[in-house]
């Protein structure tokens, strides 16, 4: 199935369902860890999916369904609670010999379960980056909102109803226009940070907490703009299929459009929180633009300048594929640094990774999904600042 029919056919199925599930493949997931027996680990909020009512801590429960495939194949599977003992978690298990997407390889796939009644699940692997962005763009979520139900509302915590009230008051003063991306990542931050009563200091406490927040707080405050913008034009019936499909792709590409540029937004103001000295989007050889060069453009084109104190940084929200764009962004750097919200990723493309001079850099809570005999290779966001801190010391 090409890749722009399978990610549409997921949407379609999450659409459908009475309960839909998506989270990223991991090391723990296909048993590179050594941890349990493979099975796809899943969240405990998500237990709606296959059963009543939650697991009960000193006891096991378990659920056999038919799950098929890609719309393919079918496998008696098994959703599992582990109760006893130290155990408190939940799997899905029992996928029978030459199952397809439990393996290496697959670390970094997002995994959609889908149940359709009470007797049919529907199950899906999407591999490639441009399938993930698709499905996430055409469902209005975020990388740091899967591993959970797809659609059902974060747990509450104390600031959730201020910061509400403060997006709305935000939307209500909006004029017609739509704004930038820029303008709606700062407006997000900046509304998380009153919510929490936050100061830069705060900030500079858990830099891989905050901005997995601030992304977060962004996707809520666009979704929230979106349904204000879009609100009138939806009421109504829409005059022909011309004119829902073109509202239904501007949608999409806005989209898109703010999802590839918000995470530079949000890292810009994390090095500025910290005093880094950088410049976004400079011009290196010929026409190449990397996200980020520290300590700047100007140092960089310093043929004086030591390269020792030249430090590179790409960012996207997705690189199973897309890493190897970063390679020839910036000749006098070795060494590309990329950020990342992907969660895993798998041995074969760390190696390569690796062998390619590209060094990750992810939120430290994304860590564990990584295969383990990696995980000293990749810096968390807060050690990679502290590296470019001691080079401009």
């Amino acid at each position: 199935m090409p890749e722009n029919d399978l990610s549409r056919t997921v949407v379609n199925a999450v659409n459908a369902a009475e309960v839909a599930f998506s989270k990223f493949i991991t090391a723990n997931d296909t048993g590179a860890t050594g941890a349990h027996q493979a099975g796809f680990y899943l969240h405990k909020s998500s237990w709606p999916l296959y059963f009543d009512e939650p697991g009960i801590r000193g006891s096991n429960k378990d659920k056999t369904v038919r799950i098929k495939w890609h719309d393919d194949f079918e496998t008696e599977s098994r959703f599992i609670y582990y109760g006893t003992g130290t155990r408190n978690e939940y799997r899905l298990t029992r996928f029978g010999r030459d199952f397809p997407f439990l393996r290496d390889e697959n670390v970094g796939d997002l995994l959609v379960l889908c149940k359709m009644n009470a007797e049919e699940y529907k199950g899906y692997v999407l591999s490639s980056d441009e399938d993930i962005d698709n499905f996430l763009d055409a469902l209005g979520i975020s990388s740091p909102e899967t591993n959970r139900l797809i659609k059902a509302e974060p747990p509450p915590d104390e600031e959730q109803p201020l910061l509400q009230q403060l997006f709305s008051n935000y939307v209500a003063g909006l004029d017609r226009n739509f704004p930038q991306t820029e303008e709606v990542a700062d407006s997000a931050r900046r509304l998380l940070m009153q919510a929490s009563n936050q100061q830069l200091p705060d900030i500079r406490k858990a830099p891989d907490k905050e901005i997995l927040r601030w992304i977060d707080a962004e996707y809520q405050l666009f979704r929230d703009i979106e349904s204000d913008y879009y609100a009138e034009v939806i009421s109504r019936p829409f005059e022909n299929m011309d004119s829902f499909v073109q509202i239904a792709n501007s949608v999409l590409n806005r989209r898109k459009s703010r999802a590839g540029k918000s995470l530079e937004h949000h890292l810009s103001f994390m090095f500025e929180a910290f005093s880094l000295r950088f410049k976004d989007q400079p011009k290196t050889e010929g026409k190449k633009r990397p996200d980020f060069i520290f300590p700047g453009e100007d140092e960089y084109h310093d043929l004086s300048y030591s390269t020792d104190n030249l430090i590179f940084l790409g960012a996207k929200t997705t690189c199973k594929d897309r890493w190897r764009q970063i390679l020839n962004e910036a000749d006098r750097i070795k060494t590309k640094h990329l950020f990342t919200l992907q969660q895993g990723i798998s041995s074969g493309q760390l190696k390569e990774m690796r062998i390619h001079g590209v060094k990750l850099v992810v939120p430290k809570e994304y860590i564990t999904a990584y295969p383990p005999e990696h995980r000293d290779e990749i810096s968390p966001l807060i050690d990679f600042i502290g590296y470019v801190k001691e080079k401009q010391s």
